[in-house]
């Protein structure tokens, strides 16, 4: 798969037209892209690579905010993933057959969410309210899933838990590309995201035990705390990305070393 890969992925777009003879971007095509993403950010074609460079843009605290979202929300995309059969069997009483078909629904509601959430974003330039969305919508959903008695209340729970949080994936992978620049810096931000993303699927993994079922509480519990800290630490960048667009604003320092770049809600 590695070596199909090398031979069909495309380029960058400055490369794109080179690409093993697949013309995915004629030569205007990609122009176009190199020109757009020039006037966003300017850092289209990247710097020679450097170890020290690299490494000094982990000391950018936003790198791990933004890691340390990702990783709150896979744990519980993850949890939701590997333990609703078992919740819905075993704390709902379906039977095994049941459970398994009453596991798709909710992710149908999911992608309809996410694509909304998609177009809206770009509409409105905006993606911190989808993301403070998602993780209100958790905290609703969590613990009607897990603290409900009535079998069609905590079903309606698995819906809004579950479209919470997988809606949320895209919505930090984009919140995050929109805030970062520099070819270097990305890729040191998209490792962050990958790692702690696998993080929080090991951690989403193991919390669902049972020895706590048939109500799971423990796990749920879990849950419902990575979604407040989602909403604390949006917040937290939102309040630090406002103060730097004064800042910038007012003639102050530039934001990522780029005058005119401005940080996205």
């Amino acid at each position: 798969m590695a070596i199909v890969a090398f031979l069909f992925i495309v380029d960058f777009p400055e490369l794109s037209t080179n690409s093993f003879g697949l013309k995915f971007l004629n030569e205007k095509e990609a122009a176009f892209v190199v020109a757009r993403i020039e006037k966003d950010r300017h850092d289209a074609i990247p710097e020679p690579f450097r170890l020290g460079n690299y490494l000094k843009n982990a000391l950018d605290m936003k790198v791990w905010g933004f890691a340390a979202l990702f990783g709150l929300t896979t744990t519980n995309t993850y949890a939701i993933a590997y333990f609703l059969p078992i919740i819905l069997n075993d704390g709902m009483g379906f039977n095994i057959a049941a459970s398994e078909c009453l596991i798709a629904p909710p992710y149908v509601l999911a992608a309809i969410v996410m694509f909304t959430f998609a177009v809206l974003g770009d509409k409105y330039h905006l993606r911190s309210p989808f993301i403070l969305f998602n993780g209100c919508l958790c905290l609703i959903g969590l613990p009607l899933l897990g603290f409900a008695s009535n079998v069609g209340v905590r079903y309606f729970g698995v819906f809004l838990a579950t479209t919470a949080c997988n809606a949320n994936v895209p919505c930090v992978l984009t919140w995050q590309a929109n805030n970062i620049r520099g070819q270097w810096k990305r890729a040191l931000c998209s490792a962050t995201l990958v790692g702690a993303g696998g993080i929080g699927g090991i951690i989403g993994s193991t919390v669902f035990r049972s020895e706590d079922k048939p109500a799971y509480h423990p796990g749920i519990i879990t849950c419902m705390l990575a979604s407040a800290l989602i909403v604390v630490i949006t917040l937290a960048l939102d309040f630090k990305f406002y103060r730097a667009n004064k800042r910038a604003d007012a003639g102050g320092k530039p934001i990522e070393g780029l005058r005119g770049f401005k940080y996205t809600y």
